[in-house]
């Protein structure tokens, strides 16, 4: 019967019209009927003209009102996705354990919405699902809609947004409407918004009327939010944005409208495993496959990252290499080109190549033996993009925060190629300035903004406009980073010396394979007896050793 009401509330204009039309027949064979027959013969012959005319009339004058006096610009044109056909389930999301409960406990509470309005409560109305791009918001949200058995309809935040003010808001009413007819007939709907930032931004108010098309989308995406308390009508949104919730205006995200936000991060170490195990299955791959190496490999890669390393290894083994499986090398190869580009096979010199070998050996000697928390995977010197060589490298586990020995580490790392070419040649190459770009910029943000020096300056001074600071305090911040530069290179000399033969095999080796991976390097230092286990960094010592830097040129 609802059915039967929701068929008659759809076409109620098209019955109405086809009743007229039966009834405007029936009148003019009446009418005809009472005429002679000269006046009805000449009628009946110049009647195809007038219903011809009357129709043209007609299309002109709807299509005009429905273009500029409907909004028909803004009609959606969305169907409902019946959440059998959606199939997604929990177990099909893989990783974001965390996140799941969190989904779960929301669909449990859309299956008890009976009992928890029965003691007064009220059910969730908006959930707000954050993270990064690529680790599963759709895919979540359609498996809440599996999980709790309701219908689904989509829409993308840009898809509200035209040229014509009104056009926005109008297809939110609509995409409402519809998500109302769909909870009335089927007892409730699931609608989902991706990019809500696209039209959730904070409003922003000009006399000019700049963003006049924006606000008027949001004023009507926030009145129909509050239309959902309507008991008729079990309507649950879930929206999605990758930008910070700060972006986000601050009436979409009281209390009654988005009412739960679920943070989606980035998947750990285990989760990683378990995507490679889940990715590497769809396809044709060797079972020695070392899993938990690649996921070590991947430290802050997404799902979609992870999806996308093993299609690409896919193509390179059958494409460049013409075999039928997927061996630790494609995968490894895949990694790279999405990371680091595409090789870039340039000609260099032999001393050019000697060079960038000694320089990425300086590297990856300081990376593997002094740093505390990263873990060298792979020196090359073949060219990527504007790279003559690197030395890529990972956390060994997810890091948030990074503390003032991490620092000192990326500064020594990047400043062990400048010390590599300096000590083997005397002289060092302009391949050098990205590495000091990068050492200069850590040294500033440690001195400037985290209180890192050691003349007791705290706070951040970066929010001091600089007009407002005195020369003498910004010529004392400038002193500490540049001590800090010198104190890490006298550190980085001090091990590229103690440790020259690791420096010139691996050079040697670089020189011979091109590439070395982790174990090759690892075979290097184990040669010459070296432990794995990483010395610590005395910061302390490193930051205070003024008067032995000075003698080191400035960098």
């Amino acid at each position: 019967m609802r059915k039967l009401k929701i068929f008659l509330m759809d076409n109620w204009g098209k019955i109405s019209i086809a009743f007229g039309i039966v009834l405007l027949i029936m009148l003019s064979i009446w009418g005809l009927s009472k005429l002679e027959s000269f006046y009805r013969n000449m009628t009946l012959a110049t009647l195809p003209v007038q219903l011809f005319l009357g129709a043209i009339n007609a299309m002109i004058f709807v299509g005009m009102y429905l273009y500029f006096f409907r909004g028909a610009f803004g009609k959606v044109k969305k169907n409902k996705i019946k959440a059998s056909d959606i199939n997604v389930k929990f177990s099909d999301v893989i990783g974001l354990e965390g996140t799941k409960r969190e989904a779960m406990e929301v669909v449990d509470l859309i299956k008890d919405s009976a009992r928890i309005k029965k003691i007064g409560g009220k059910i969730v109305k908006g959930i707000l699902l954050m993270g990064p791009p690529g680790c599963g918001k759709t895919l979540l949200a359609k498996a809440i809609a599996t999980e709790a058995k309701m219908p689904f309809l989509s829409m993308s935040g840009s898809e509200f947004v035209e040229v014509f003010v009104g056009v926005g808001a109008s297809r939110v009413r609509q995409l409402f409407q519809k998500a109302r007819k769909l909870a009335y007939a089927e007892g409730a709907c699931i609608l989902f918004i991706d990019e809500i930032e696209v039209i959730g931004r904070g409003r922003t108010f000009s006399y000019m009327g700049g963003g006049e098309e924006t606000n008027s989308t949001q004023n009507q995406l926030l009145v129909e939010l509050d239309g959902l308390e309507s008991k008729k009508h079990n309507i649950i949104v879930i929206a999605a944005t990758n930008a910070n919730e700060s972006v986000l205006d601050k009436a979409l995200l009281r209390p009654g409208r988005f009412d739960r936000k679920i943070y989606i991060n980035l998947p750990n170490l285990k989760e990683r495993e378990e995507l490679f195990k889940f990715y590497l299955k769809k396809v044709k791959s060797d079972p020695n496959i070392d899993i938990l190496k690649l996921a070590k490999k991947s430290v802050y890669k997404s799902p979609a990252e992870i999806e996308n390393i093993v299609k690409e290894s896919a193509l390179i083994a059958t494409r460049k290499k013409g075999k039928d499986i997927i061996d630790m090398d494609d995968v490894s190869e895949a990694m790279d080109r999405i990371d680091l580009g595409l090789e870039s096979h340039i000609t260099m010199t032999d001393k050019e190549r000697e060079m960038t070998a000694y320089h990425e050996a300086g590297h990856a000697t300081t990376l593997y033996y002094l740093h505390p928390t990263d873990d060298v995977f792979k020196a090359t010197i073949k060219s990527r993009g504007q790279a003559l060589g690197l030395v890529s490298h990972n956390p060994k586990e997810e890091l948030h925060t990074q503390n003032k020995e991490k620092l000192i580490a990326d500064i020594i790392v990047s400043l062990a190629g400048y010390s590599a070419e300096k000590i083997k040649y005397g002289t060092t190459s302009t391949g050098v300035s990205s590495d000091f770009k990068k050492a200069m910029a850590i040294a500033n943000a440690m001195v400037w903004q985290f209180g890192m020096g050691d003349e007791g300056f705290i706070g951040d001074f970066t929010v001091i406009p600089k007009e407002n600071m005195s020369s003498n305090l910004k010529e004392k911040l400038n002193t500490q980073t540049m001590s800090i530069l010198n104190s890490c290179l006298q550190k980085v000399n001090e091990c590229m010396k103690n440790e020259w033969a690791i420096v010139d095999e691996m050079a040697k080796a670089l020189l011979e394979k091109e590439e070395l991976d982790y174990d090759d390097i690892n075979e290097i230092f184990a040669k010459y007896g070296k432990s794995k286990d990483k010395p610590e960094i005395d910061t302390n010592i490193i930051i205070n050793s003024n008067t032995d830097a000075e003698k080191i040129p400035n960098v």
